[in-house]
């Protein structure tokens, strides 16, 4: 399985170890910035890596060809249509909420704020809308008490990412065909950037 990895810092780079450890191979690294953490694990482990050239946006051409497979890490740059038609299955990020709930880019500092005993990541497609595609895989813990985003992110949140990453392409190597559930629009929370 070919796959094109788009990200950026810590969990970038532990997703790309991660997927070199799980027999497919990663043929290209995109990121926003060129300095980016995992810009310099990709380029020392050999895989070509491209800058964005708007780090809202990855386009068509920033995907390598024939890829089957997109996986985002801690990217925040929206995958475009024609970029996850460039792909044979689309494309797959984790976000670390039990989506619908909790969609943005603060969902685990949102988790605190809102005292949710419940944490969780999902697995899901990637679609025009951000954190809105069907569900492929899921995933909870619970909150320990007094815990910070970050503590939270670290000790449950980041390493189930990466078990659930996992799972889904090896259902994907296996079927052919991404796992998906449709999101329940009903139980919908926005997680957007908290003021600092």
């Amino acid at each position: 399985m070919r796959i094109t990895l788009v990200g950026s810092r810590h969990f970038g780079v532990t997703t790309l170890q991660m997927l070199r450890g799980h027999d497919v191979d990663v043929v290209r690294v995109v990121v926003a910035d060129a300095e980016d953490r995992l810009a310099m694990a990709a380029r020392e482990a050999g895989i070509e890596v491209v800058v964005q050239a708007n780090p809202k946006l990855v386009v068509a051409s920033e995907i390598a060809g024939g890829t089957d497979l997109i996986v985002t890490a801690h990217s925040h740059a929206r995958i475009a249509r024609e970029a996850l038609a460039a792909s044979r299955l689309g494309g797959i990020g984790y976000h670390p909420s039990l989506l619908p709930r909790h969609r943005g880019i603060a969902a685990v500092e949102w988790t605190i704020r809102e005292q949710d005993p419940i944490a969780g990541g999902t697995v899901y497609h990637l679609a025009d809308r951000m954190d809105a595609g069907a569900i492929a895989a899921q995933d909870w813990c619970f909150v320990g008490k007094g815990e910070t985003a970050r503590q939270l992110w670290e000790r449950a949140l980041a390493p189930m990412g990466q078990k659930l990453l996992a799972e889904v392409i090896d259902y994907a190597r296996a079927h052919n065909a991404l796992p998906a559930k449709p999101q329940d629009e009903q139980f919908a929370t926005s997680a957007p950037a908290l003021a600092s």
